[in-house]
């Protein structure tokens, strides 16, 4: 908590307009709470945070390590490009050389949004690799691996590599073991993928599959001193799985691997003849980093340095200056978006249940269907008891709207071919539980309003980030012809939202330089008196 505390105060946040407040709608304080959430975990700031030069020390973590014209770096994700512009700025000369895989287009996107302070400055010693265009790996991110993983591989006991992981992380760090070809990792990770797999199953089987990945990063700077600075896009921030640990010590564990792939009807006979030999190669074999009192895990530092849990906490602060009463959820939220949307619709008929001692019937059945829920989304049930018990004792006090926060990562099983990303559909499908439950004359200030947004900027292979929607969506549609139930069947969230209102209800922040998961956010207005019930 006090590191989310001081990166909260570190940003700079802006001046509550209370003398705008009445004047803006929760559409438009959604979407400001939103930014302020991905304002907190841009790269360059948690850097500029978590890495302090003291003359010829460099300090990360509560640790000490000495510069003497000795440190390398690496990187690989979509907030890397911002994050190395910064820590080359903190080393300065002690910085021998470094070689970063990032996005294709980044820097080409970032300078036309007027973020230079994310790119590299003139002369610098890094050099910048563009890959795996949709965040798919390809030749170009493969080719990023190789020289990263020759660069490791060169590195000396006097040496001290710096690591700079964020989301995306896995995409641009492709290395297969040989013989696996990249096109047959990649269709291994785009069935999992499609067939609905987690982020934590998908990075499972890479690592087992991958050179680099599990700890063959750190395997390859053999003595050198590693220090990982970590954006964590992972639910949980568990180290082994943010870009799927190349800098963790791990075991590869062929029978988890093989209850994934069977879990999601990829058996042995499906998959390519060179991923069945390797997996039946690897048995249980010894860490990457080497077995115990090897030393691999005393060189290693790894330092989360933002994370969703961060951007939650922030964006609280935002909405409470924007006049809401800020209440954080979960940042664990997962599984099929539709069972996510259910939840955010039991929740907002719940907050919205009239105030009436006649009405307890009423809200112990949304409850019991809401702690029903919790398991499928990834949520606890204190944590559910938690936000309906602060939801239920609003109703006596005089906040206005309530914010209610989350973040993760659901996931969308694709039956079609359209454009979308799970953003777009959480919020289609959620804007269709809020008329559904509480009536289409919701919108504006008059009912809740459900922002879904990737803090990338990028939802799927689209130009959104999410959607802003309300429980007028259904309405609006029926107005325009569009038919909701055809759109969802093929998975064109996008298409749905851009002839929607001509795409207004579209979040376009464009390409943040950061990624820590999604931010879902629902402003939930007081409910009403029993008379205005009646």
């Amino acid at each position: 908590m006090a590191l989310v505390l001081s990166l909260c105060r570190f940003v700079s946040v802006r001046q509550p307009l209370w003398l705008g407040l009445r004047s803006m709608s929760l559409d438009q304080r959604a979407r400001e709470v939103f930014a302020a959430a991905v304002e907190s975990v841009q790269p360059d700031r948690v850097v500029r945070r978590s890495l302090e030069r003291r003359g010829d020390q460099l300090e990360v973590g509560g640790q000490s390590f000495k510069l003497q014209h000795n440190v390398h770096l690496v990187g690989f994700g979509k907030a890397v490009l911002g994050m190395a512009a910064e820590a080359e700025k903190i080393v300065g000369e002690h910085l021998v050389r470094g070689v970063i895989s990032v996005p294709r287009g980044i820097q080409e996107t970032l300078r036309q949004h007027s973020k230079e302070q994310m790119l590299l400055s003139d002369g610098s010693r890094i050099t910048v690799m563009e890959g795996a265009k949709h965040n798919l790996p390809d030749t170009d991110a493969q080719r990023a691996a190789e020289s990263i993983r020759q660069l490791a591989s060169t590195l000396t006991d006097s040496d001290l590599l710096l690591v700079l992981i964020s989301g995306g992380g896995s995409a641009l760090l492709p290395a297969p073991v040989p013989p696996i070809s990249l096109q047959e990792k990649q269709d291994v990770t785009r069935r999992l993928a499609a067939a609905g797999a987690t982020i934590q199953e998908l990075n499972t089987v890479r690592r087992s599959l991958s050179l680099l990945k599990g700890g063959g990063l750190a395997a390859c700077a053999k003595n050198a001193q590693v220090v990982a600075l970590i954006l964590s896009d992972v639910i949980g921030d568990p180290l082994d799985l943010i870009a799927s640990g190349p800098t963790v010590q791990c075991e590869i564990c062929p029978e988890q691997v093989w209850a994934i792939l069977n879990h999601y009807g990829l058996s042995s006979s499906s998959l390519p003849a060179s991923v069945t030999e390797v997996l039946r190669q690897a048995g249980s074999q010894t860490a990457k980093l080497g077995g115990a009192g090897s030393g691999g895990e005393s060189r290693i530092l790894n330092a989360i340095i933002g994370s969703n849990s961060i951007a939650l906490h922030c964006a609280g602060r935002r909405a409470r200056e924007l006049g809401l009463r800020p209440l954080v959820l979960s940042p664990s939220v997962s599984g099929d978006v539709r069972a996510v949307a259910r939840l955010y619709g039991l929740l907002a008929r719940y907050a919205s249940a009239p105030t009436s001692p006649g009405h307890p019937k009423q809200l112990s059945e949304l409850a019991d269907e809401v702690l029903q829920l919790g398991p499928e989304v990834g949520v606890q049930s204190w944590d559910l008891m938690r936000t309906m018990k602060v939801l239920e004792e609003g109703r006596d006090e005089t906040w206005g709207a309530t914010c209610l926060l989350a973040g993760g990562e659901p996931t969308v099983q694709l039956t079609g071919k359209g454009r979308g990303g799970r953003n777009q559909e959480l919020a289609l499908r959620v804007g269709l539980e809020l008329g559904e439950g509480l009536g289409s004359g919701a919108g504006g200030d008059q009912g809740p309003v459900f922002l879904s947004g990737g803090t990338d900027g990028q939802d799927g292979p689209t130009e959104a980030a999410g959607a802003v929607t309300d429980g007028g969506l259904a309405e609006e549609a029926r107005g325009q012809g569009l038919q909701t139930d055809s759109f969802l069947a093929d998975n064109d969230s996008f298409t749905f939202f851009s002839q929607l209102l001509q795409g207004k209800r579209l979040l376009m922040p464009g390409l943040t330089g950061t990624n820590v998961m999604d931010v879902h956010i629902m402003l939930l207005p007081p409910p009403p008196t029993l008379t205005e019930a009646l």
